[in-house]
């Protein structure tokens, strides 16, 4: 797969960790805040109602990040209207699935008949690939939090699509790069074969390789697959100083059966479809593989609002990920941003206004939380809002040109903590 290339510039924001001669793991740099005092709109504006629709994984291969995402859209709801800035969010929420039970077949046309703006999701980049389409000949934006693939970039979207997740290529680089400084000379990848899978394996294969590494053996497997003898076999037989695995939940599956063949359960490299806090699903020891994940590192308050709205809105179970919340709450932030600055709930018109509320024009005054944010644009001025995920500052196509990865090291417990 040839490897997705980018002009447009990377900015960089906070403190900064070399990682290799080429990549850089980036530090959060904007904590967020609460909502402000609320203010009522001025008499010219008329109050706002913007309907939200989740396409995000209740079930599937990516269950395991339904739970942070749909907790960050509901997190920023509903601080959004505890503000009382003249606009309202609804939120409807729907299963995502994955491309194995298809979920999303049933979810997005319920939820496009329901006359929503806004589609926040799908987690999966192969999943939001198959109504992508459909949704822009409804003329409804999508807005993922979590996809990743280079694709998206150049999708004929008639601007309906924006995410708040980097693509791909950043998270490759890293990676690539930390498996090299690691002092590895040799790797074995074993990969997803999708559009996440295939544009990761490339990216971290030819970063790995650029730098003075040698990939000794690359193998693919298919969704739905239960049994990897083969490709455990065929990636063994090369004897790798470590093995990157590109996947999901098959990934406890995966694992053992190279560590039970003899393999080093600490040379273990994971990306965020699989960073997970394994604990006991994990049933061999992985202490000391590393992994990443986007996103910096999330202030603990937010955690904590995080786990309080969760327990409000799910069946009263602990948040124990925090992938993709705070680029679930930004995505819905922007959206009202949007709304609020184009003064109108039309998807186009709010489209039209999400570059600009996200810095990306390059103008605007920083803001870092909804209330104070929609304070500046009632008072007619641009506003560049940097929330939990960091600066975002969309590009033409959608995508950000601010990004955070981060580094992750497996303990005893098989659960991991970020890396300074």
């Amino acid at each position: 797969m040839s490897v997705f290339s980018s002009s447009r510039a990377r900015k960089v924001c906070g403190t900064i960790a070399a990682v290799g001669a080429s990549a850089l793991i980036l530090a959060g740099c904007s904590g967020g805040t609460t909502p402000s005092e609320s203010s009522a709109p001025p008499a010219d504006r008329e109050d706002l109602t913007l309907s939200i629709g989740t396409v995000l994984p209740q079930t599937g291969a990516l269950s395991y990040l339904g739970p942070p995402e749909e907790a960050g859209v509901g997190l920023a709801t509903a601080e959004i209207n505890d503000a009382a800035k003249g606009i309202t969010v609804e939120v409807e929420y729907g299963d995502s699935g994955d491309p194995d039970n298809k979920a999303y077949e049933t979810t997005v046309p319920r939820l496009l008949g329901s006359d929503v703006q806004a589609l926040i999701g799908a987690a999966s980049s192969g999943v939001t690939k198959l109504f992508l389409d459909q949704a822009v000949s409804a003329g409804v934006i999508t807005f993922s939090p979590a996809n990743t693939s280079p694709d998206f970039t150049t999708w004929d979207d008639d601007n309906l699509y924006w995410r708040t997740a980097p693509s791909d290529l950043l998270q490759g680089e890293v990676l690539g790069n930390l498996i090299a400084e690691d002092g590895n000379a040799t790797l074995g990848i074993i990969y997803l074969n999708d559009a996440y899978g295939t544009g990761l394996e490339g990216v971290v294969n030819e970063t790995f390789t650029g730098s003075g590494g040698e990939v000794v053996a690359s193998e693919p497997y298919n969704a739905g697959d239960t049994n990897f003898s083969a490709q455990v076999s065929s990636i063994l037989a090369q004897n790798p100083d470590a093995i990157a695995v590109i996947g999901f939940e098959e990934t406890s599956t995966i694992v053992p059966s190279f560590v039970n063949s003899g393999f080093d359960g600490s040379k273990f490299y994971f990306v965020d479809g699989n960073t997970s806090q394994w604990g006991t699903d994990m049933p061999v020891s992985i202490e000391g593989s590393k992994g990443t994940q986007p996103g910096p590192v999330l202030a603990d308050d937010f955690q904590d609002r995080l786990k309080e709205q969760w327990v409000s809105q799910g069946d009263g179970s602990e948040l124990v990920d925090f992938n993709y919340a705070a680029e679930s709450y930004d995505a819905t932030v922007l959206l009202a941003l949007a709304s609020l600055a184009a003064n109108s709930s039309d998807p186009a018109d709010i489209a039209a206004k999400l570059q600009e509320v996200s810095g990306g024009t390059g103008d605007g005054e920083k803001c870092d939380s909804f209330a104070d944010c929609a304070d500046l644009i009632l008072d007619g001025k641009t506003v560049d809002y940097d929330g939990y995920s960091g600066g975002i500052a969309f590009d033409d196509a959608g995508d950000p040109t601010e990004a955070t990865i981060g580094v992750f090291q497996y303990g005893a417990d098989n659960t991991h903590t970020r890396l300074d």
